[in-house]
């Protein structure tokens, strides 16, 4: 197992056992007071940990049947857990702050008390009133209670948020190479949908009645389309057969669908009619006015096939330099590389925003260009949250998006 892999699988292990020793503390033991029923709260969340942390492992124990049923739930508690901490700590961090508020009250009466005459003999300072233990335990569960609200209606949003259909983004990019007559040429980007356990045929059918709506002059189609084999979801990608445009649809591979299969989804989406640009460049337009459209494999193919993986260099063999050139990569790396060799336009997706807080608060120090649209020099790259979403079925101030990039001289 490569390391950057075993090191993800430790972080998620160690979240579980800490995210579930939280709310055993903060939400069992505040609001449930049988015995029984805590020790039942403990084997349940033990046996979630373990899920959690050893997912892998055991679903390919479990029979074929199963896996898709423990899939769902499993990443399904991942978020709704996930929400639940939040909404906890929320709450843990108002009852410090308002802690803090009266210690600081309590530290500046005593400062400003007038000094008594050494001679006069001081008085005993009052006793402070005793604890009430029974309304302090009411106030835990009450916020407890509060929480568990707070965290199972943040998580109903974000489940709302990841099934509706994505936010439109239309941007207009300069591309100052681009011939006069393929001005406002429009390229729709599809990233990131994640076919699988979650989003099936309908939710596909949706999204093509959306991108067609757009009218699109190319569709872009920038890795991460499945998770699972063609076997069980050629059905519900076989909805892509109905995407309509000037130029086509084209496809290049995730690091998902490398986990997926990716010699086998590639044939399956060229028997759609959707070419695949894998490390190769194919002009679009006509004789008279065209740019090139230059595909590269997923970095992950590196890993797992020492035939492929991303290689820029063999993308452009045979190219003209002086033409415009878009670039579909599913990671937004190796950007200004990129430019340098004569990309005026990168499109990738992979980073989904973040998908869920806390996630999208530190997605940008993992990536330079996280989500939106960067610019070097002349050359410009933009990142979509994606259409889809993985794991939990939640999406959490990073909502999908259909992105619209029209292309002007």
């Amino acid at each position: 197992m490569p390391f950057r892999l075993f090191s993800f699988s430790m972080l998620i292990g160690l979240g579980a056992v800490l995210g579930h020793l939280y709310l055993y503390r903060r939400l069992v033991r505040e609001l449930v007071r049988s015995r029984a029923a805590r020790f039942v709260a403990i084997v349940v969340l033990g046996l979630l940990t373990l899920l959690l942390g050893m997912r892998r492992t055991l679903l390919d124990a479990l029979p074929e049947g199963l896996e898709r049923t423990v899939t769902v739930a499993t990443y399904t508690w991942m978020g709704v857990a996930l929400c639940l901490v939040l909404a906890l700590l929320a709450m843990d961090l108002l009852r410090a702050l308002v802690g803090l508020g009266r210690w600081v009250r309590r530290r500046r009466d005593t400062a400003t008390l007038p000094a008594l005459s050494t001679s006069v003999q001081e008085a005993p300072s009052p006793t402070e009133p005793p604890v009430d233990e029974e309304r302090r335990k009411f106030l835990g569960r009450a916020l407890a209670g509060g929480a568990a609200l707070a965290g199972g209606g943040l998580a109903s949003y974000g489940h709302w948020r990841a099934f509706a259909p994505p936010l439109v983004t239309e941007l207009a990019i300069r591309i100052p190479r681009l011939p006069r007559e393929l001005d406002g040429l429009s390229i729709v980007q599809l990233t990131d949908i994640h076919v699988g356990p979650f989003i099936e045929r309908r939710y596909m059918d949706e999204l093509v009645r959306q991108t067609n709506a757009l009218k699109p002059d190319l569709v872009a189609i920038t890795g991460d389309l499945v998770d699972g084999d063609v076997p069980t979801l050629g059905g519900a990608v076989a909805a892509l057969q109905g995407l309509r445009s000037r130029y086509g649809s084209y496809f290049v591979t995730g690091n998902h669908d490398y986990y997926s299969g990716d010699e086998e989804w590639t044939a399956f989406l060229q028997s759609l009619d959707i070419q695949t640009l894998r490390n190769r460049h194919v002009r679009v337009g006509d004789a008279g006015a065209s740019l090139d459209l230059v595909g590269v494999d997923d970095w992950s193919g590196w890993r797992r096939n020492n035939r492929k993986g991303y290689d820029l260099d063999l993308a452009l063999a045979g190219r003209e330099p002086d033409r415009a050139a878009v670039l579909l990569a599913h990671q937004p790396a190796n950007f200004k590389v990129a430019a340098e060799r004569g990309m005026d336009l990168q499109i990738s997706g992979h980073t989904h925003g973040g998908q869920l807080v806390p996630m999208t608060l530190f997605i940008g120090f993992a990536w330079e260009h996280a989500a939106g649209l960067y610019q070097h020099q002349d050359s410009h790259i933009y990142v979509s949250r994606g259409c889809g979403f993985w794991g939990p079925p939640m999406r959490v101030g990073s909502p999908p998006e259909l992105v619209k990039l029209v292309l002007t001289t």
